[in-house]
């Protein structure tokens, strides 16, 4: 059975972003993986402080919970990975994540891992493009393989229409897009993993 971990990037616990992320990990349960949800809002993971000791050792010398996230990453073959739009971005959360998995990145410990993108912008100012691009191009980094939505509704990933009033949980292509995001990282993560 494949594993497949669900990253929130929200600071938010249950917002709209971890309300799309446990959409596509149901999907993916729905289709035979195991699943793990990880909302990076209430973990404790420090900022890089670029010291570089992961270049030389493979592991990183901030002791916080980045350590574990980090080995379930290696232990997973697949993973979906959802920010809310923040000034046009990832929210500060994701990128000490992304700053803080470089000691992954000195063997390609994520290489082949299925991985996309979910997104929640507001409906006024959007943004869910930018920010799967953005966690594309970490995956890419990685050298994950990226999958989007495969559906002609989205074809990044899962987007969603958030804001405050919890739009999100009524926006029907969101929702279907991150179910389907969901299905897809698991069959690909199952045909390459058995």
């Amino acid at each position: 059975m494949v594993k497949i971990i669900g990253i929130v990037g929200s600071p938010r616990a249950g917002g709209n972003t971890e309300f799309l992320v446990k959409k596509a990990l149901e999907s993916a349960q729905e289709v035979g993986a195991e699943t793990e949800l990880i909302n990076l809002g209430s973990v404790d993971i420090e900022p890089c402080i670029a010291c570089d000791i992961c270049k030389g050792t493979g592991e990183c010398a901030i002791y916080d919970d980045m350590r574990d996230i980090t080995e379930k990453l290696k232990k997973s073959q697949g993973l979906i990975i959802g920010s809310p739009v923040y000034f046009g971005n990832v929210t500060s959360q994701m990128k000490m994540f992304m700053d803080r998995s470089r000691p992954l990145r000195g063997d390609f410990k994520l290489r082949n891992i299925i991985a996309g993108a979910i997104s929640v912008g507001g409906s006024r100012n959007g943004g869910q493009e930018t920010v799967c691009s953005a966690i594309h191009e970490f995956l890419l980094i990685h050298d994950a393989i990226v999958v989007g939505d495969g559906a002609p509704l989205a074809h990044y990933g899962g987007t969603g229409v958030g804001g405050p009033k919890g739009d999100t949980k009524k926006d029907i292509v969101g929702i279907e897009t991150s179910k389907n995001l969901g299905k897809r990282v698991t069959e690909l993560a199952q045909r390459l993993y058995g």
